[in-house]
């Protein structure tokens, strides 16, 4: 019914599907620049330290020079990593977490929350 009351996190029922749409978008815009197999583990494994490309490969298990090369620059290009280039002999490269990627530390730690409670009640069930 229109004007029915709803919590927050649902989309309202009846006539106003906007609203609902919104929500929708909203959800996607984020997918789309964190979907895939490896930018959460890079952006997890920049959220407690800076660290050199080296450093990020060995944190994620499988990734590939080539892949982590690819994924932090579209995490650049959507200003979630930083790059910083160090003038040493030889060049030191650093990647860290702009203010912007560092919002997604309460989105992640959620994600962390409800994986380990997923992960525990499916091997609940064997």
């Amino acid at each position: 019914m229109a004007g029915t009351k709803h919590k927050d996190n649902e989309c309202p029922t009846g006539a106003n599907h906007e609203a609902c749409g919104k929500r929708i978008m909203a959800v996607r815009d984020a997918l789309d620049i964190l979907s895939g197999k490896w930018k959460l583990p890079i952006i997890v494994s920049l959220i407690f330290a800076d660290k050199r490309f080296k450093e990020m490969e060995r944190d994620i298990p499988g990734i590939t020079a080539k892949m982590l090369s690819k994924e932090l620059k579209d995490l650049e290009m959507n200003d979630l990593v930083k790059r910083t280039v160090y003038d040493t002999m030889p060049v030191t490269v650093e990647y860290s977490l702009t203010d912007y990627g560092r919002t997604l530390k309460k989105v992640i730690g959620e994600l962390h929350t409800w994986g380990e409670k997923h992960r525990m009640r499916i091997i609940g069930r064997k």
